[in-house]
């Protein structure tokens, strides 16, 4: 009885929660370019530490953005941090620095005195470089998906919006582990971009995200801002975000994309570093956050409990419900983020996410990742 309850509980939680936040996915604005007489000059700010192969294959693509004022000129600076690396990234930037008048190398020893932690180092290096206002921040490692990336995140910040959101994909590898890092990563950007939609946002990566110097200002003045080495996206919208200045931009033109780790312990460190901010967020944002992960383990457990213990047609249908409700709003976007083909993993992946959130417990509640690279 107690388990039939507490599975009708859970089921109907899921569904009111798919129901007022995932199916807001449908509406996810694209955002529009502004005229080259209403754009401002943007700063571009990228951190890298030993990252001489993907300045390579991505830096020219960020270089290359349409981006110009009404004399055809770039109205974009690309500001690069290198963080202390030990490769080839000095000379690469160098010789990339030679080529592009609009892009400016900041080089931080690695005996530098540091005053925040990791990332957030390099970061407030590069705003301190920065010449203006409107900043898009992304990594190395990132590939904007077309010359018009640029040009539709930073498109809010010139209607009056301080924080823009994007999405930061991951390429498209065989294997079952680069498959459920893209599924999760849809996952994760269909809560963080309906909640953002509903008012309540809470994160962003940073791998994609614009914002306006005051903003980033703002957050680096917070105590929270120096207790972790990343984390500087979430922190931003936690610090500086409300429902009035946070957007999101659901543009294809507009995304970023990265290698996935290749292994399930690399995948694991860098799962461990950015799950160390959730205990940041505000508080109302961590009780629907958990309310979610926790109907979402109910609802599976008891599921399987109650089959097992011969009550399997009453639980069916409720079942098929709640599921269906929860894989048409992850299909719908895998569609909008061009992950469609992905569709046949849901079912598979929405049990596996159960299991990640029991792995990934500690570093949600409670550790801190204390490491950038």
């Amino acid at each position: 009885m107690v388990l039939s309850s507490l599975f009708i509980v859970a089921i109907i939680v899921q569904c009111t929660y798919v129901l007022y936040f995932f199916t807001r996915i449908l509406w996810l604005p694209s955002g529009q370019e502004l005229s080259p007489e209403d754009r401002e000059s943007v700063s571009v700010i990228i951190c890298a530490r030993n990252e001489a192969a993907n300045l390579v294959k991505n830096l020219p693509a960020v270089l290359a953005q349409h981006y110009r004022g009404k004399d055809g000129k770039p109205l974009f600076e690309v500001v690069v941090v290198n963080d202390g690396s030990t490769d080839d990234t000095a000379t690469i930037l160098q010789q990339l620095e030679a080529q592009h008048n609009h892009l400016k190398v900041v080089t931080i020893p690695q005996d530098a005195d540091r005053t925040l932690p990791g990332k957030k180092y390099a970061l407030s290096v590069g705003l301190s470089h920065a010449a203006h206002d409107q900043l898009l921040l992304t990594d190395a490692d990132c590939k904007p998906a077309s010359s018009n990336w640029l040009a539709l995140m930073t498109a809010p910040l010139g209607k009056g919006k301080e924080i823009v959101a994007g999405y930061g994909g991951y390429e498209k590898t065989p294997g079952l582990l680069n498959a459920f890092i893209r599924w999760e990563t849809v996952h994760t950007f269909l809560q963080y971009c309906t909640y953002a939609m509903t008012g309540r946002p809470y994160m962003a990566v940073g791998r994609n995200l614009a914002c306006t110097r005051k903003a980033l200002m703002l957050a680096q003045q917070n105590p929270a801002w120096s207790a972790l080495p990343s984390g500087d996206d979430d922190l931003l919208v936690n610090i500086a975000g409300n429902g009035h200045n946070t957007t999101v931009v659901g543009n294809p033109e507009a995304f970023t994309y990265s290698e996935a780790k290749a292994t399930m312990q690399d995948w694991v460190q860098q799962k461990q570093r950015h799950l160390s901010t959730g205990k940041y967020y505000r508080h109302s944002t961590q009780l629907l956050l958990g309310l979610y992960a926790v109907s979402h383990a109910l609802v599976w457990f008891c599921f399987f409990a109650l089959v097992a213990a011969g009550g399997g047609k009453a639980v069916i249908l409720p079942m098929a419900v709640r599921s269906l409700l929860c894989w048409l709003s992850l299909f719908a976007a895998g569609r909008k983020l061009n992950e469609q083909k992905s569709g046949w993993s849901i079912p598979f992946f929405d049990l596996a996410w159960m299991v990640y959130n029991f792995a990934f417990l500690p570093y949600i509640t409670w550790k801190n990742k204390q490491h950038w690279k």
